[in-house]
């Protein structure tokens, strides 16, 4: 477990004033947000004049018969309860409507923003945390803008209404009553979340337990094949003590605590009581103003109370909301929908001088001066040893990342010249390691041309030889592939990709180990499918396994970031001290 405590956000003016950006999605529900904020000032009104009512209630009772008017007093009391149970529905259903329509706007404005950020920006951060960004944080501001902000202002209006209407009835017992229930409330609070982070530690630790146990249980064989069951006894007592001791001292504040707030708050209580009675005494108070007073007194405490719980509350929508801004702040690739027909590209590539580190590792030099060339429709195989920038060269013609130096050429002209959504879609890629959306087959080979008809997926996937296998399926092309294709087979998946990228009629066609995690027999039937698909295309094809890339019009042999060596199989193998020859013999002798 990480020691490292979680960082708090702090509320200041430069915080708040960035919260302030996220204004332009509650804009268009301006009015409604207003006439929410009216509705709720009313409903804390209403609020206010209940205690009041209730004193004039009670005063009521000690008025001479003739005089007594308890029904009238009881009937508008109802009356406020109506009206403010009304103003409370509509502030509710206003508030509502603003943050739901805002925060489909926020939600999608972070999703369109976050799909067009760069790669480099996806390699330094994790899918989990930026998940988290865009579900937890915005479920953080749902609930501010829905309850947290409507219960801090309704708490405002009451702290201030309440003192004035008590300053009203009696200057001098509200002076004392301010001189005591208020700072007994904040130590309530204060305590009671000392008391809290202590509860936060007794669960942290119980998890921590609960990691041994999983641990162990999960590798039993291990701890028996090591005799190291007491070992793990030990671990499990020592943790379980700890977590006992922490919870004893706990209870002790607890313990501690009840009695406070029976002392304190209670104690509290009873002295306003007490000054009231006095004052009722020499003719300064009647009996229902000292009732409204214990009640405004109760309303002002429990506000008190609740604004330290609605304070950290804000506090963690200004932490969510400065991260979310600073996702809608990272600069987005100028990409644009390519509905658009695509451009003439024959399908040329050339490398210049190109030196590229990873922006993560900027002090590692990946490619050192690279430069080759590719003409249109010839296959070229790119080998060597892991981690010589093979991978890489595939990232740099995505344009997935740019070059430190040098220039990458496309029909001649510099990457940069073409539009970037353009020049991505004359290209296709079929991976190793295939990712397949959670859908149907038919949904994933449509991928590749979402606009494409049935008579075009089924064709695409014939071509890729899919269609035996998908037809053997009781759904045929709606069969659902589960997450990321676990459904199906790896050479499966594999022709799947391959009609996927039929499907996208690429002008260049980047294959990556495209078969080496195949058995024999998948092999053949991937590597038909893959001849099919490179006919009349420029193909870059990355190989560790020599034997499928001899057939290549030229291989380029990669080592440390440059081409060691470049030619034919035939001509490379001639090479007796070259790179190429000794990886070939080392894999045909394994």
């Amino acid at each position: 477990m990480s020691s490292s405590k979680e960082k708090k956000p702090r509320i200041s003016k430069g915080s708040l004033k960035k919260a302030l950006k996220l204004y332009k999605y509650i804009k268009p529900y301006r009015g409604q947000f207003t006439v929410g904020l009216i509705f709720l000032f009313l409903s804390s009104a209403a609020n206010l004049a209940f205690p009041k009512l209730l004193g004039d209630l009670v005063n009521e009772a000690n008025m001479e018969a003739i005089t007594r008017d308890i029904n009238r007093i009881a009937l508008i009391l109802l009356g406020v309860l109506v009206l403010q149970s009304i103003f409370s529905y509509f502030r509710v259903i206003l508030f509502v409507n603003v943050t739901e329509k805002s925060l489909a706007s926020l939600r999608q404005g972070v999703y369109q923003h976050l799909i067009r950020l760069p790669m480099w920006f996806f390699a330094e951060k994790r899918v989990g945390e930026l998940n988290s960004r865009i579900s937890a944080d915005i479920s953080l501001l749902q609930e501010t803008f829905t309850t947290t902000l409507a219960e801090f202002i309704r708490q405002i209006i009451i702290i201030a209404g309440g003192i004035t209407l008590l300053a009203i009835t009696s200057v001098k017992l509200t002076l004392f009553m301010l001189a005591i229930l208020p700072p007994v409330v904040l130590l309530a609070v204060f305590f009671g979340r000392y008391i809290r982070k202590y509860s936060k530690k007794v669960q942290g630790e119980v998890a921590e337990s609960n990691t041994i146990v999983e641990e162990t249980l999960q590798g039993i064989q291990n701890v028996k094949a090591f005799t190291n069951e007491f070992l793990e006894i030990g671990r499990y007592r020592e943790k379980t003590d700890e977590v006992a001791a922490t919870a004893i001292k706990g209870g002790k504040y607890r313990a501690a605590f009840s009695s406070f707030i029976i002392l304190g708050l209670f104690g509290a209580i009873v002295a306003v009581i007490w000054m009231g009675t006095t004052l009722i005494a020499t003719g300064e108070l009647n009996t229902g103003q000292l009732f409204s007073f214990v009640l405004y007194s109760g309303f002002i405490g429990g506000s008190i109370g609740g604004m330290a719980d609605v304070y950290a509350r804000i506090q963690k929508t200004i932490g969510a909301t400065e991260e979310l801004l600073e996702i809608l702040e990272e600069e987005i690739e100028p990409i644009n929908d390519h509905t658009a027909e695509r451009s003439d590209l024959r399908g040329s590539i050339a490398f210049e001088g190109v030196t590229f580190s990873y922006p993560s590792r900027k002090d590692i030099t990946v490619l050192n001066h690279l430069s080759f060339e590719v003409q249109p429709g010839e296959q070229v195989a790119l080998v060597g040893p892991s981690g010589a920038g093979k991978s890489t060269i595939v990232s740099l013609l995505y344009q997935f990342y740019h070059p430190q130096e040098g220039k990458i050429l496309f029909d001649g002209r510099p990457a940069d010249h073409y539009d970037l959504t353009d020049l991505r879609a004359h290209m296709a890629l079929v991976p190793q390691d295939v990712f397949l959306f959670g859908g149907s087959i038919r949904e994933n080979i449509a991928y590749g041309d979402p606009s494409a008809h049935e008579d075009q997926v089924i064709e695409a996937a014939k071509k890729a030889n899919a269609w035996d296998f998908i037809q053997k399926f009781p759904e045929g092309l709606d069969t659902l592939v589960g997450e990321r294709g676990v459904q199906l087979s790896g050479g499966q998946r594999q022709r799947i990709a391959i009609a996927r990228a039929l499907l996208h009629d690429p002008r260049i066609l980047i294959l990556d180990e495209a078969t080496s995690a195949l058995d024999s027999e998948s092999e053949q039937l991937v590597q038909q499918a893959l001849d099919t698909l490179m006919e009349g295309r420029t193909s870059i094809v990355i190989a560790h396994r020599l034997s499928t890339v001899r057939k290549a019009d030229k291989i380029l042999v990669i080592e440390n970031g440059h081409i060691r060596e470049t030619g034919t199989h035939e001509q490379l193998m001639q090479n007796h001290e070259g790179l190429y020859r000794a990886l070939s013999e080392m894999q045909f002798a394994n």
